[in-house]
């Protein structure tokens, strides 16, 4: 697949109204859960599409409580262009990784979390 810079990228634009702005984040996270599958294989993550999709998900429902207009839309800009970064492969595995702290992708736990824990499994 060649990566055309501005294959994904949008105009910004301001929400007129509350209607217009939930067309606008409900567009955003379908362009994120179709992306699921492609994101997984472009970046070798190793969990299923279905918990990318379950990420996503958290994302955009940590800032369901927003109340602003202009916050909304500042959060739309910010998406995009994460969407962008990521589908254009401009970032690596740890960066998409970095998404799923409760995963350890890299097999093995990286540092003790205190010095006794360190000293007790005989780690130098």
């Amino acid at each position: 697949m060649a990566i055309t810079p501005t294959q994904f990228a949008k105009k910004t634009a301001q929400s007129a109204n509350w209607t217009d702005a939930k067309r606008r984040v409900l567009s955003s996270y379908r362009e994120w859960i179709r992306g699921a599958p492609e994101i997984q294989t472009m970046y070798n993550v190793p969990l299923p599409a279905a918990a990318i999709r379950t990420r996503i998900r958290q994302e955009f429902e940590r800032n369901r409580q927003v109340n602003q207009l202009s916050v909304v839309d500042v959060l739309l800009f910010k998406s995009h262009a994460e969407y962008q970064e990521t589908m254009n492969f401009w970032k690596q595995t740890t960066h998409i990784m970095s998404y799923f702290k409760g995963e350890n992708f890299r097999g093995d736990k990286r540092l003790p979390s205190s010095f006794m824990e360190g000293f007790l499994e005989g780690r130098n």
